[in-house]
């Protein structure tokens, strides 16, 4: 099971590094065109400050973990993930941007197996 949290968290955080990274490197308008029609909605601010909370999570999926440096923040590194990702389901609900809802739901998935299997005490680092 550790091996299967292991390789969920590191696939979420390679997710969420390029996600976040693309958010505070491109212009709102470059990731409106790239497909991310969303930004639309919101001041670019905000996106970046979605972009850094990714990053962040990312970081927080892995780092603490592999480095034995406060490995009790990777189960909420994951609940920060699956918050975002519940605002990505409900912002695309309101765009009626179905099709994006799908690939949310896995990585909201993904994210409450990290955090399920992580706060568990028996699947310890």
């Amino acid at each position: 099971m550790n091996t299967a949290l292991w390789i969920a968290a590191i696939v979420l955080a390679l997710v969420f590094l390029f996600a976040g990274a693309a958010k505070l490197t491109q212009s709102k308008e470059k990731l409106a065109a790239s497909g991310m029609g969303w930004t639309e909605d919101f001041d670019p601010q905000v996106i970046k400050g979605i972009g850094l909370l990714e990053v962040l999570g990312a970081i927080g999926l892995v780092v603490p973990a592999w480095t034995n440096i406060l490995p009790g923040l990777v189960p909420w590194a994951a609940t920060g993930i699956a918050i975002v990702m519940l605002g990505a389901i409900v912002t695309h609900a309101r765009r009626k941007e179905w099709p994006l809802i799908g690939g949310n739901i896995v990585l909201l998935a993904v994210a409450v197996f990290v955090m399920w299997g992580r706060f568990s005490s028996q699947y310890a680092f």
